[in-house]
């Protein structure tokens, strides 16, 4: 594949952090074909709200986070919450402003430093505290937040954000959060932004003592009185903001182990006293998602926190080390295949897809919701890989090829830098399309494996942009992807290869690509397949017989057409 591309899009993102896109703006995208059509396609009207969630502002760029010390005390027949969280800090360079993030109606009472109070300006989610004490460039810093309120309630978790109360049979307390897009601090205060995460966390939760508050990471210990008990539980390991989570019920727990890659690993379960039996024997998936995921990708990411799956009132979330759970103990997703092949009911789509997150979105994270294609498509994959690992090769092609019916390919699958803008749902089965379709261009499965795992141990706990993994990939490959990657991921175009057939000739060529896009592509010519290499121009090839027929490999992600 040759680089005739002599500006590089990803590369003109670092320079401009890629925070705004208009018609205006259109040189850049001249470069990669597209039109004034496709870029309004992009374009969105963002406020100062969205500048203050979705970029590094002065006011969060001079310092690092280090630690969380969230405590919350919930009280769920009033669906209220109270609590502090203590915030680590080191400061990379002097500054005396702190933007601390927390959503309406939630409010922040008060934040302090060394005991002295501190101003508090308000401007929407973001808090603007001013610091008294000088803040000196390498030292360590702690700010104590304290925080109420009744935090927003979704009305269809995990799609829209927040918290659900429901009840279980008995009726008792049932209830979560999940927050990933909306952002943590729709119920704690704290730097919610993705970029920067903590190094580590202790998570008190404190709840009435008919049920139990289940956190990230492991259980150190808890205690009771009369009215209430307190869980605390601690995280070793680097965790973004939108992974914390409280789960709410009267929780069985049950446990198991698992003999991976680096050791023994712990396994934990809570789930609802009714489905205990149910969830023993269904819950199985675990150790087939472990061997399959260590197998492509590399030990799992959080040895030291332990791996638990946790009993939720909604469908589930990739909360790190705490994954939740609640697709009604049925294989596929609710009961359907989303690949219509057949292979999607072989498996808990859950228990697979949120798992798989551990490695990407809580191993690897995005620095920016824009590149979260980086989590999804990686993710929609690894149900793809599970297959692979344990039914085989054709039937996983029969299953990311299945999912082809859900892409919509409306707007590209990288959204728009630095406003908390996300790019097209495609991000899913598009993105996992997409890697499938360079596991082809590879043409060796180990080599795809060792990249695949080259990228958990490379971008190891680390935030990073979809620009560093694309290289990473191109590199590691030895294959220049550069026009390839911004075909897919930057544009909502899809290669169209035309073809004539004159006897024994062969004629071809794309269209519908950026500029210097030359993939090559396997197909089928009568019985035998041979490679071609399409240009922009039309080409031709010459074969031995005459052509009946011409079939593309359809594990490549592209239309065809024949001409003539």
């Amino acid at each position: 594949m040759q680089k005739t591309l002599k500006f590089n899009l990803k590369h003109i993102f670092r320079l401009t952090n890629a925070s705004s896109i208009s018609c205006a703006g259109l040189l850049i995208f001249s470069l990669l074909n597209f039109s004034c059509a496709e870029a309004q396609s992009l374009k969105k009207e963002f406020n100062k709200q969205d500048t203050l969630k979705g970029s590094i502002t002065p006011e969060r760029a001079w310092w690092d986070l280090n630690h969380y010390d969230l405590k919350v005390d919930i009280n769920p027949e009033d669906e209220f919450i109270s609590g502090s969280n203590t915030v680590t800090y080191t400061v990379l360079e002097p500054n005396e402003k702190i933007q601390i993030d927390l959503q309406e109606p939630m409010k922040l009472l008060s934040a302090t430093q060394d005991g002295k109070e501190l101003e508090i300006d308000k401007q929407g989610l973001a808090h603007f505290i001013s610091l008294k004490e000088k803040q000196k460039k390498g030292k360590q810093y702690e700010l104590l937040l304290k925080f109420e309120g009744k935090p927003r309630v979704g009305a269809r978790l995990p799609w829209d954000g927040g918290w659900t109360w429901q009840k279980d049979a008995q009726g008792k307390t049932f209830a979560a959060n999940a927050n990933q897009g909306i952002g943590a601090s729709i119920w704690w205060p704290n730097k919610d932004i993705p970029y920067d995460e903590a190094d580590s966390l202790d998570l008190y939760i404190t709840v009435p003592k008919d049920i139990m508050g289940v956190g990230n990471g492991r259980l150190v210990d808890s205690s009771s009185t009369e009215i209430e008990s307190t869980y605390h539980w601690a995280v070793k390991n680097p965790i973004n903001n939108y992974a914390v989570s409280a789960d709410l019920a009267d929780y069985a727990h049950f446990s198991d182990t698992y003999e991976g890659e680096n050791g023994t690993l712990d396994l934990n379960f809570y789930v609802l006293k009714e489905n205990l039996e149910k969830a023993k024997s269904h819950f199985k998936d675990v150790p087939r998602m472990l061997q399959a995921f260590e197998h492509w990708f590399g030990p799992y990411p959080f040895y030291e926190d332990g791996y638990k799956l946790v009993e939720v009132p909604y469908l589930g979330m990739e909360h790190q080390s705490n994954v939740t759970y609640g697709n009604k103990y049925e294989n596929g997703y609710l009961g359907r295949d989303l690949s219509g092949s057949g292979w999607g009911l072989k498996f808990d789509f859950i228990i697979i897809h949120e798992s798989g997150h551990e490695w990407f979105a809580n191993n690897i994270t995005n620095r920016d919701v824009a590149d979260m294609w980086v989590h999804e498509g990686f993710t929609a994959y690894s149900e793809n890989l599970f297959l692979d690992y344990h039914y085989g090769k054709e039937a996983a092609a029969d299953y990311v090829i299945g999912t082809r019916n859900a892409i919509r390919n409306d707007r590209p699958t990288i959204g728009i830098y630095g406003v908390d803008y996300e790019g097209s749902g495609d991000m899913y089965y598009k993105g996992a399309n997409v890697l499938h379709t360079v596991r082809q261009l590879i043409e060796d499965d180990e080599k795809w494996r060792e990249i695949l795992r080259g990228l958990n141990k490379e971008f190891y706990h680390k935030t990073v942009t979809s620009a560093q993994v694309e290289k990473y990939i191109s590199d590691q490959s030895g294959i220049d992807l550069t026009q390839f990657w911004d075909q897919y991921l930057r544009t909502t175009q899809i290669p169209l290869l035309q073809y004539e057939i004159e006897n024994k000739t062969l004629k071809f060529r794309y269209l519908d690509i950026v500029d210097g896009f030359d993939m090559p592509v396997k197909i089928q010519i009568n019985d035998s397949e041979s490679w071609i290499y399409p240009t922009a121009e039309w080409k031709t090839e010459e074969f031995k017989n005459p052509i009946d027929e011409v079939a593309v490999d359809r594990n490549f992600y592209i239309k065809s057409k024949k001409v003539n």
